[in-house]
């Protein structure tokens, strides 16, 4: 059994949205009082994030966008961004570190420390585009951390899988274009953000490095089972990635109130597994697996708890 790692840091909790916004700090204090209180907490090896260095930030964002956040982050109160994001006191320091989370994670594992990691940081990511913010997240730190680990560490090909419910427009935008990098997810459809249709598969070099599977609502386990070993699994091993990142939402849970699909805790715990085979396959059995999406707390902390359960079985 390899070590598994988790990232956290209580600053992530200053990142405040406002009552009754879902993605609060509430979802990170329900996933460690539930990895405390099943005993999982104990079995793992803390990682502390840093702040997020801009020279990494920038291989994603545009520097214009890391001046704005920064020229409009709020000392009191909250700024908003976008329909549905916002900055309080404390979210740029939140967001900094949520990439400098998953930056400290490549370390750990590169370094051998762990073979994978869980970050459970926030705010989110995948969503988040070059130049703006974006449903619920500020900064791609799952996209970061992949241009993290080729230019760091000088690995040649980077697995990202997203199961969020929602589509990661904001990953697949980054590296469609980029065959070094395979994104594969899948997501409700249609649903928000809109994009992450079939015939969405990359552009240019990077075309045929998109694979997109739209999910229709109430799919759950054995749907989503056949959907990794029928299409995820034989892209993967055509790949051979040397590392691999999960962007993990757990919001196409059943109970999740922001969508509609049909997800269970051991389902994710069975997806995991598939990813676990690719990576011990091909990634030195390499794993980032970083905090999207996941609205019903204890839906969401119970299966953050069988996804890093099935991590450290492998």
């Amino acid at each position: 059994m390899g070590n598994t790692g988790l990232v956290y840091d209580p600053r992530y909790l200053d990142h405040d949205m406002g009552a009754g916004h879902p993605e609060s700090p509430n979802r990170l204090r329900a996933i460690i009082q539930q990895l405390e209180r099943s005993g999982t907490a104990a079995r793992l090896v803390r990682i502390e994030p840093r702040e997020a260095e801009d020279e990494w930030i920038t291989q994603i964002h545009e520097p214009s966008y890391l001046a704005m956040l920064k020229s409009h982050a709020p000392v009191s109160g909250r700024v908003s961004l976008d329909s549905d994001t916002s900055m309080s006191s404390g979210s740029l320091t939140a967001a900094y570190l949520a990439a400098g989370g998953a930056l400290a994670a490549v370390d750990a594992i590169m370094s051998k420390a762990v073979e994978h990691v869980f970050c459970a940081v926030r705010p989110p990511g995948h969503h988040a585009e070059a130049g703006h913010a974006m449903g619920f997240c500020l900064f791609n730190h799952v996209a970061i951390a992949a241009r993290y680990v080729q230019k760091r560490y000088g690995l040649n090909r980077v697995l990202i899988v997203d199961w969020d419910v929602h589509h990661g427009n904001g990953t697949q935008h980054s590296f469609e274009e980029d065959p070094s990098v395979l994104f594969f997810s899948t997501h409700q459809f249609p649903h928000y953000p809109g994009s992450g249709r079939a015939m969405e598969r990359g552009r240019g070099a990077g075309e045929w490095f998109t694979i997109n599977v739209p999910m229709e609502a109430g799919q759950g386990d054995e749907e989503y089972r056949a959907v990794f070993q029928q299409s995820l699994v034989p892209a993967a091993d055509a790949f051979k990635p040397e590392f691999v990142l999960i962007s993990a939402g757990f919001d196409a849970h059943k109970e999740d109130p922001l969508a509609s699909m049909g997800l269970t805790e051991e389902g994710y715990a069975d997806l995991t597994g598939i990813v676990a085979g690719i990576a011990r396959r091909h990634a030195s059995g390499r794993i980032l697996s970083s905090l999207e999406g996941g609205y019903h707390l204890t839906a969401l902390a119970t299966s953050v708890d069988r996804h890093i359960q099935s991590l450290l079985a492998v």
